[in-house]
């Protein structure tokens, strides 16, 4: 047994690595650039944690998601391995004590968000690090080639020129022949050790359902398909309306989106993967880092604008290897809603010119002013000001901060802040506070230290299940005790920033490159035609679709259950009937069949899912968990 299946064994109780695991270990172990494509599900974190564990130094994670974060450092700590990340909503005594352990080697991980690598205390105490290698997750974010292309990202290039000698892991889920190329050049890859694995998903089943009435189609599967659900959709305002729909017609749900508080998060996040919802109705920010592999069903009730993010979500469901499903909803106003996607992603140049000129004067700058300056942002304000509209307002602004004249940063977060103005004596002296202020005061100072030094960072969540406060409740208190001189109470915003990263030019000197403009918009363009055809295709194998945009061979294949593979390879009636009279005879005899019992009557794998399917869909059996039960 080799050393990394020796740390396998010890940490996460697995004899042997799956897929291209082990294959990725021993490149990065070996001192080389490596670029993994993992698809959802394929155990990426295996493949940085195991060789970390096995080199001296620590390993920097860079990954986006502060979630995702948290949760692989909690993870790690509960096996017994030191880990830590800093992330927005620390304080700077927090992040320099972090980075000082990481120097003294108590630590074996670091987690940080690209933003982070370009701080002057990040790369001054990095210069006394011992690294290991560096982990780059959701790779396909560097790419400018990427649907999901970063500038920040770009950032993480700097740690090539500090840690020349030092190999970088990149692992994306996602990502074309075009980006694999792309990802490599933008790391400085020394040589091109690239590892694939197939993308092909033998256990999920593909489905597009083309209605006019999409909410009663959802009710219909979510009926049909009995176990955990991700139902997603394009925005904040759809995810509240969808979960209260859900909620009204029986079922367990609730929804999530980049809006909502951490603590609300966390909070929603658990009762899904506690099982104690069944419906998840989320924007795209939800499923990144989430470990549930049960998941039997994810629909997405628009269409995304790219195979990409359609794969990568649809891929949360079966995670376990039983059958699950994905269901996109099809009808025919999406295709015009995709295809003016594209104007308003790409507004006119001239548009761009304007929303810059309008930021000037927003600002009262002066030409030649701004260089690095930052300004909070509000964009309905300035969409009211300058009568612009906000989508294509908002995509100016990104076309502006891939061209390199401002930096906009969407909606960063800034928690809510305490700091006590009175000292601990002082405080303990005063008896004329009401009884829920004195408990309040007490969880604050069970669950934060140093609030009598500095600002410390609060979640007004935990202090409510504490006290039975509601949140109304805890501000009107906190703020009525900031009014009384007792402490100073910042509360929780969400801020979007815009930095300007040169100094303010005449907007008819702007230049957006063929990179920048034509070249994007041109992949834009054909995302969303691919997208459009896999929706309204009748015939090909969606398997085979999603496989060959992504660069992998698949003339041959033929997963034989997504809905156009049914609906093209009849089988010969007798049999089918056959089939049919088999399954019903038993669940008549057990009530209940399980998934392995189905694949042990005897039935050819094809003729048994199409069998299933018929009779699911004409309601006289009803998939339920790793089964099927007589329909209701």
């Amino acid at each position: 047994m080799s050393r990394y299946q020796d740390i396998l064994k010890k940490y996460w109780g697995y004899d042997h690595f799956r897929g291209i695991q082990q294959e990725i270990i021993e490149s990065i172990g070996s001192g080389h650039d490596t670029l993994g494509l993992m698809p959802t599900g394929g155990g990426k974190s295996i493949t940085f944690q195991v060789p970390a564990l096995s080199m001296e130094g620590v390993c920097i994670v860079v990954t986006p998601l502060i979630a995702l974060m948290k949760d692989q450092v909690q993870n790690l700590r509960q096996r017994g391995i030191k880990a830590t990340a800093i992330y927005s909503g620390l304080t700077r005594q927090e992040i320099v004590i972090a980075l000082e352990n990481c120097i003294l080697g108590d630590y074996k991980f670091l987690y940080v968000s690209p933003e982070r690598l370009s701080t002057e205390i990040f790369q001054t105490k990095l210069r006394h690090m011992n690294v290991s290698f560096i982990t780059v997750d959701e790779a396909h974010c560097i790419s400018q080639w990427g649907y999901d292309f970063r500038p920040s990202y770009l950032k993480i290039s700097e740690l090539r020129t500090l840690l020349p000698n030092t190999p970088i892991l990149a692992l994306t889920a996602t990502a074309t022949p075009e980006v694999v190329q792309d990802i490599q050049q933008q790391l400085q890859f020394k040589e091109g050790k690239v590892f694939r694995m197939s993308f092909q998903r033998e256990n999920l089943s593909y489905i597009v359902r083309t209605t006019e009435d999409k909410d009663r189609e959802l009710l219909h599967i979510l009926k049909k398909v009995n176990g955990s659900s991700i139902v997603y959709v394009r925005n904040r305002k759809g995810t509240k309306e969808v979960a209260k729909w859900l909620q009204q017609n029986g079922f367990t749900a609730t929804f999530y989106h980049a809006g909502l508080a951490n603590a609300d998060k966390d909070i929603r996040q658990k009762e899904w993967q506690e099982d104690k919802i069944q419906v998840m109705v989320a924007t795209n920010a939800f499923g990144m880092g989430i470990d549930k592999p049960d998941v039997r069903l994810v629909v997405h009730l628009q269409v995304p604008d790219s195979p990409e993010a359609y794969f990568q979500e649809a891929g949360r469901a079966g995670r376990d290897g039983e059958r699950a499903y994905a269901v996109l909803l099809y009808q025919s106003s999406d295709r015009t809603k995709l295809l003016k996607h594209i104007s308003e992603a790409f507004p006119e140049k001239e548009f761009l010119k304007n929303v810059y000129e309008h930021l000037a004067y927003y600002y009262q700058m002066a030409m030649g002013d701004g260089f690095m300056v930052t300004h909070e942002f509000n964009l309905e304000e300035f969409c009211v000001k300058f009568k612009h509209f906000p989508v294509h307002t908002y995509s100016a602004l990104k076309l502006l901060t891939q061209a390199g004249y401002i930096e906009y940063t969407d909606e960063q977060e800034n928690s809510s802040r305490i700091m006590f103005t009175v000292n601990r004596d002082e405080l303990y002296r005063l008896n004329s506070l009401e009884e829920k202020s004195e408990e309040l005061i007490r969880a604050i100072l069970r669950n934060y230290g140093g609030v009598f030094a500095d600002y410390v960072y609060i979640e007004e969540a935990l202090l409510s299940r504490q006290t039975g406060l509601s949140a109304q409740e805890i501000y009107e208190r906190l703020t009525g005790l900031t009014r009384i001189g007792i402490l100073h109470y910042i509360p929780r915003k969400r801020t979007p920033y815009i930095t300007y990263m040169q100094k303010r030019v005449e907007a008819d000197k702007l230049f957006f490159s063929e990179d920048v403009y034509e070249k994007r918009k041109a992949r834009l363009e054909s995302r969303i035609k691919a997208m459009i055809n896999y929706a309204e295709s009748t015939t090909e194998c969606r398997s085979k679709m999603l496989l060959q945009y992504f660069g992998e061979e698949a003339n041959n294949h033929h997963c034989g259950h997504c809905d156009n593979c049914l609906g093209n390879k009849p089988a010969q009636s007798t049999d089918l009937e056959k089939a049919q009279q088999i399954i019903l005879s038993t669940l008549e005899q057990k009530g209940k069949i399980s998934l392995t019992h189905l694949h042990e009557l005897g039935i050819e794998h094809d003729l048994l899912t199409q069998a299933i399917s018929i009779l699911n869909e004409e309601e006289i059996i009803r998939v339920q968990g790793m089964g099927i039960v007589k329909g209701e």
